[in-house]
C-alpha cells in the first residue's frame, strides 16, 4: 500500500437497483413511478428559457419551499429540500448523529443507512425485526444517539400505524428521531401529523415515487424550526447552490397539481392490490405491503434462479443475495400492462 492510501476513507457503498437500457424491457426493480409525471412539470419545463441556466439557482429553493409549505399547512422554515431524499437523510446523518451513543435503525431496512454511518463513523445499532419482518417499537426503548426508519419499511413495504410511531418519537425526545417516508403516499397518513407535538421529529420524503421525478432528483425534510435551520447550516457549509433551478421550478410544480398526483397514486395502489390477487394464486407469500412494491417468496422456486430467468425475458425485478432476504423478490408495481407480461412469464415457468 502506498503511504497516500493509507489515509484513503475504505466504505462498503449502496449498491444501487441496476438500470438497464432500451424499450424491449418491463422495468420493476427500483421502485420508479410508471406514469409520467404531471402535465403541469412538462408545461413548465416547455416554457422554460435557456438563460435560467446561466445564473446560479436560488439557495435557499424558495418557491418549492413555498410550494411544499402550502402543501402540507407549514411554515417556511420548516421545510428543507435538497437533491432526492438520499441528500437529505445523508445530511441528516452528519447534523444530528454526532453522539458516542449508538443510532438504533432495523436490521432490515433502507441499507444506505449502515453505508452513511460507517462513511460518518456514526456507531449504530439494528434491533431484529420480528418473524413477521415488522419493527418492535419497544426496541427503541434504548440509549441512543438518534433513531431512523422507513414507514413504510423497505423492502417489506409493511406499514407501521401511527401511533407506534408516535410510541418511538415519544420515548426518544432527547434524540433526533426520523422517519423516512419515501413510500408514505401509498399507504397510511404521514408522520407530518404529529410535528407539532414533537420537536425532535424529521420526516423526510421524496418527488421519486409518488411524483414520478426520480430523474429530477427532488427530496425534503419537515421538521421544527431548529431541526431545519440545523440541516441547512450543513448544506450552506459545504455547498450553498445544491438544487438546480429547473429541479425547484418542476418540482413545485408538481407539488401543485394535487389532482393528478392523487390520480397517480390511486392507479398504483389499484394495480398493486391486483398483483397481489395474481401472486397469491401463482403460490407466492409476502408480507402486506402498503408501498409501490411488493416482497415476495415461492415455496417451490429459489428466489436468485427467478431472477435470472425474469431478466433473461428482459424482466428486471430486484434480488438481495443477503441474509434473511434472500428468499424474496422485491417488484415494484408497474402499469397493468406490464404487471400483466410479470405474470404471463410466471404462470409459464411455474407451470400453471
Amino acid at each position: 500500500m502506498r503511504p497516500w492510501e493509507e489515509a484513503i476513507r475504505c466504505v462498503t457503498p449502496y449498491v444501487p437497483g441496476e438500470q438497464p437500457k432500451g424499450n424491449d424491457l418491463v422495468k420493476l426493480n427500483t421502485n420508479e413511478n410508471p406514469y409520467p409525471p404531471s402535465p403541469a412539470v412538462l408545461a413548465c419545463l416547455r416554457e422554460m428559457e435557456g438563460g435560467i441556466l446561466r445564473k446560479y439557482p436560488d439557495p435557499a429553493s424558495a418557491e418549492l419551499v413555498k410550494a411544499l409549505a402550502e402543501r402540507y399547512g407549514l411554515s417556511e422554515d420548516r421545510i428543507f429540500v435538497g437533491v432526492g431524499s438520499d441528500d437529505v437523510l445523508a445530511l441528516s446523518f452528519l447534523t444530528f448523529f454526532n453522539s458516542h451513543r449508538p443510532v438504533l435503525f432495523p436490521d432490515i431496512t433502507y441499507s444506505f443507512y449502515k453505508v452513511w454511518a460507517e462513511l460518518f463513523g456514526v456507531p449504530y445499532e439494528t434491533p431484529a425485526l420480528d418473524e413477521d419482518l415488522r419493527i418492535r417499537p419497544e426496541d427503541y426503548r434504548r440509549e441512543n444517539g438518534g433513531v431512523i426508519f422507513p414507514n413504510p419499511n423497505a423492502p417489506t413495504g409493511l406499514y407501521m400505524p401511527l401511533d407506534q410511531v408516535e410510541e418511538i418519537t415519544a420515548a426518544n425526545q432527547d434524540s433526533v428521531v426520523i422517519v423516512d417516508e419515501a413510500y408514505v403516499d401509498f399507504a397510511g397518513p404521514s408522520a407530518a401529523e404529529l410535528l407539532d407535538k414533537y420537536e425532535n421529529l424529521l420526516v423526510v420524503q421524496t418527488f421519486s415515487k409518488s411524483r414520478s421525478l426520480a430523474g429530477l432528483r427532488v427530496g425534503f425534510a419537515m421538521g421544527s424550526p431548529r431541526l431545519i435551520k440545523a440541516l441547512n447550516d450543513v448544506k450552506y457549509s459545504f455547498n450553498s447552490y445544491t438544487m438546480n433551478l429547473p429541479a425547484q421550478l418542476l418540482g413545485a410544480a408538481s407539488v401543485r397539481d394535487e389532482a393528478y398526483f392523487r390520480e397517480c397514486v390511486e392507479r398504483i395502489k389499484e394495480t398493486r392490490e391486483r398483483a397481489k390477487e395474481r401472486l397469491r394464486g401463482l403460490g407466492f407469500s409476502f408480507p402486506d405491503s402498503q408501498a409501490n412494491f411488493l416482497f415476495v417468496t415461492h415455496p417451490r422456486v429459489q428466489a436468485g434462479e427467478l431472477f435470472e430467468a425474469l431478466k433473461g425475458e428482459h424482466i428486471y425485478v430486484r434480488y438481495f443475495n443477503a441474509p434473511r432476504l434472500d428468499k424474496y423478490l422485491r417488484i415494484t408495481i408497474g402499469t397493468d400492462e406490464e404487471m400483466e407480461k410479470l405474470f404471463d412469464f410466471l404462470e409459464r415457468y411455474l407451470g400453471k
